[in-house]
Order: structure tokens, then C-alpha cells, then sequence
């Protein structure tokens, strides 16, 4: 019987809500009274000191609260973004060395076979050529500078 009655000690108080501040729980309260018609919205919204618009517009938004929280969940190991981010890094660092080390066994068998390695191009970099719009810009900008030094010849 003790087993029984331990049990029952634990359950006694009903279901704990965890998390949420006392002026959260409070809206929550209002939510719930005015929902299961115990309250018209008109006197929640008193209750709450808001506007009958800004009541619909939170109540609106706990109501989606509450579907996404009753969405099934994700049975396993979630993987957190800070671990998966630290986990990138590593591979990272992991590849770039392994990059290195391919390289280094490049050269050496390059080296060992007599085989030239092939030279980086020394192409000069071609330039650009600028695009008509630019041409274009550049001309009416210049023909601004010219009116304005124009204008300050004439004046002295």
C-alpha cells in the first residue's frame, strides 16, 4: 500500500506547466476562460488592459503557438547547429590537410620521374572592356564638368 500512496503524492497537484513567465501564464488563463466561454473576448481583453484587436491579434498567435507545439517530434538525437558547425570545422581542417599532404606526394613523384611540372600561365590579365552604359556616363558627366568650368570662365 505505501507503493500506492507514494504515487499519489507525486500526481497530486495535476499537470505542471514548465517555462513561460507569470504574465505569460496569466494571457494563457485569459485564453483558456475566454475559449471555454467563460469570459467574452470584450472581457478578456479588460481583464488584460489591451484592445479588443490586440487580444484577437495574441490570442491569434497562441492559438498557432499551441498547433505547432502539438506537432508530432522528432524521435532521436537532434543534432544541435553548434555541434554540427564545430563538426564542419573539423572536416575542414581535416581536408585542407589531406589537400596538402596529395600535393606534397604530387610533387615528390613529379620530382622522382623527372617529369616537368607544367608552369602557371604568365597571361597578362585582359582588361575588361567597359560596357556602353559606362561609355555613356562618362561622356554626359564630362559634358557636366565642361558647362560648369564654362560657366566659371565666363564669370571672372
Amino acid at each position: 500500500m505505501s507503493e500506492a500512496n507514494d504515487r499519489k503524492s507525486k500526481h497530486r497537484f495535476g499537470p505542471r506547466i514548465h517555462g513561460g513567465s507569470a504574465g505569460a501564464r496569466k494571457w494563457a488563463a485569459v485564453f483558456l476562460q475566454v475559449l471555454a466561454g467563460e469570459w467574452t473576448p470584450t472581457e478578456g481583453a479588460k481583464a488584460l488592459g489591451v484592445s479588443l484587436p490586440r487580444y484577437y491579434a495574441v490570442e491569434t498567435r497562441a492559438m498557432s503557438g499551441l498547433v505547432t507545439a502539438c506537432e508530432p517530434r522528432v524521435k532521436g538525437k537532434r543534432r544541435q547547429s553548434e555541434k554540427e558547425v564545430a563538426d564542419l570545422n573539423r572536416r575542414v581542417v581535416w581536408l585542407e590537410r589531406e589537400c596538402a599532404r596529395k600535393q606534397a606526394l604530387l610533387r615528390v613523384s613529379l620530382r622522382t620521374t623527372g617529369i616537368q611540372a607544367p608552369a602557371p600561365s604568365a597571361k597578362p590579365k585582359r582588361k575588361r572592356r567597359p560596357t556602353v552604359r559606362a561609355l555613356k556616363m562618362v561622356a554626359v558627366l564630362q559634358k557636366a564638368n565642361d558647362a560648369e568650368r564654362q560657366e566659371e570662365g565666363a564669370l571672372s
